[in-house]
């Protein structure tokens, strides 16, 4: 067994069989007519990534009905915003056994070729797909690879491809480093020492493959062996171009995955808006590390909310309280694709509950605007080209460590971007005269090498 799993043995758990809110099964669906070779971005060519935003739909509160077609019928109003990447989290059945809450974790996966029937079926799976594709938009599917749920057929038909106790027990995921339960008493953890589970879990995300999705955005992926994902991502890659985004920011998985969290940033994020880093220090010192560790094209993903962050740390209200908007400006101009999440648009304001219905309240799209404005700028500006442009840190002087000031430039472009994260104005001192330069988006007073920026605010300023 691998470090991870041998840490598990000895442990006793007992099995608990709830059927409280049980679904309905799906039968399997064969793939539907394999898509057409045409696709918005290729094995060669991955420039359409470049300029590529993404959003994280959570089928389950996206909507009262909580369906895909749903979600459908909100694409295009998605892609007005400047949506290109769409992913959509966790569609299967969920668990049944040891279920969490009402109605469980979309994490808890029953089967892998099956859809909830909550959200629909394979069917509305492909219909969403095909009308994303029209719109010029790629779909991604959550994938969880890591565990599935204690009713999963392979709990029964291939028992030794989990982890299990010194007594045989299936048994939860383990942290590696403390030897205890992670907490995710409602998922079996998946052994993948045994390699005859590489190829079912490779055929399973193959299936989704030739029904004509992207590719997958893959839940924990650092806690599954590098070597299988690249096993699989061959055999992704020989059906179709795919797009595969990690949940982990571990440098090894750039071998398989074409974009990583960019979770030390989002930490330290939070970090600097409670006041515990200063800004400048923190933030300088971050990107000159993550420009050794990572590849120029390997993306991050950045964001200031998800599923996670959002029902789990808190909402953007909570975590940056009235800088809000000035750490978005900041992760969306860093390099790396920018992430909206389910809501963020329309100034989600609670934290969605994760294992019952709680419907995102639609009625005030009042940060729509914000968003399309930066995601444009994004499209519009090859200084925010993840990977095709540079960045550099401004050597200035502002009246507290509560600012952030920095340059990013391509050919032909060139903006500087300041936030105030603090409670009172900020006067900047810049290295250079801005003068010649436009203001994009924000407010700010500019007067020679001096910026003027109100409480909490932000400015993007473009070289004409």
């Amino acid at each position: 067994m691998s470090c991870k799993k041998l840490k598990a043995l000895g442990l006793v758990v007992s099995v608990l069989a709830i059927a409280a809110c049980a679904e309905p099964e799906t039968p399997v669906v064969d793939a539907v007519a394999a898509p057409a070779k045409t696709y918005l971005f290729s094995d060669e060519d991955r420039s359409f990534f470049k300029t590529a935003s993404i959003y994280e739909v959570n089928v389950r509160q996206f909507s009262p009905a909580g369906t895909l077609s749903a979600v459908q019928q909100q694409l295009p109003r998605l892609k007005t915003m400047g949506v290109d990447v769409l992913w959509l989290m966790p569609i299967f059945p969920v668990g049944e056994e040891r279920r969490k809450g009402e109605l469980g974790s979309a994490y808890s996966v029953k089967h892998y070729r099956q859809v909830n029937p909550r959200f629909g079926d394979v069917n509305d799976v492909k219909a969403l797909v095909d009308e994303a594709h029209k719109l010029g938009m790629v779909v991604i599917l959550d994938w969880v690879a890591n565990h599935t749920s204690f009713d999963h057929p392979w709990t029964k038909s291939h028992p030794e491809w989990y982890t299990q106790n010194a007594a045989g027990e299936i048994i939860d995921p383990i942290d590696g480093k403390t030897g205890k339960s992670w907490g995710w008493t409602d998922v079996a953890d998946l052994n993948y020492d045994n390699k005859a589970l590489w190829q079912a879990m490779a055929d399973d995300m193959k299936f989704w493959l030739e029904l004509g999705v992207d590719g997958f955005r893959c839940d924990v992926a650092a806690e599954v062996p590098v070597e299988f994902w690249q096993y699989t991502r061959k055999q992704l890659d020989a059906i179709r171009p795919v797009f595969m985004l990690a949940e982990a920011e571990v440098p090894e998985l750039q071998s398989a995955f074409d974009m990583s969290y960019a979770w030390n940033y989002h930490h330290l994020s939070n970090d600097i808006a409670k006041g515990e880093k200063p800004a400048k220090a923190t933030l300088d010192n971050y990107m000159a590390e993550r420009l050794q560790r990572f590849d120029a094209d390997h993306m991050l993903m950045q964001y200031t909310t998800n599923h996670d962050e959002n029902s789990w740390a808190g909402t953007v209200y909570e975590r940056y309280g009235k800088a809000h908007k000035a750490f978005a400006v900041l992760a969306f101009t860093l390099d790396g694709m920018p992430l909206v999440y389910s809501g963020q648009e329309a100034g989600l304001n609670k934290r969605l509950e994760f294992f019952k219905k709680d419907a995102i309240d639609w009625r005030d799209l009042g940060l729509a605007k914000f968003y399309q404005q930066l995601l444009s700028l994004k499209q519009d500006q090859p200084a925010l080209w993840s990977g095709s442009s540079k960045f550099h840190p401004l050597d200035y002087q502002a009246n507290n460590d509560k600012s952030y000031a920095f340059k990013r430039s391509a050919e032909n472009s060139e903006l500087v971007i300041a936030i105030n994260i603090s409670d009172q104005t900020m006067a900047f001192t810049m290295p250079e005269d801005l003068g010649t330069y436009d203001n994009v988006l924000g407010n700010a007073v500019v007067q020679g090498r001096g910026l003027t920026l109100a409480a909490h605010g932000y400015v993007i300023l473009a070289k004409p």
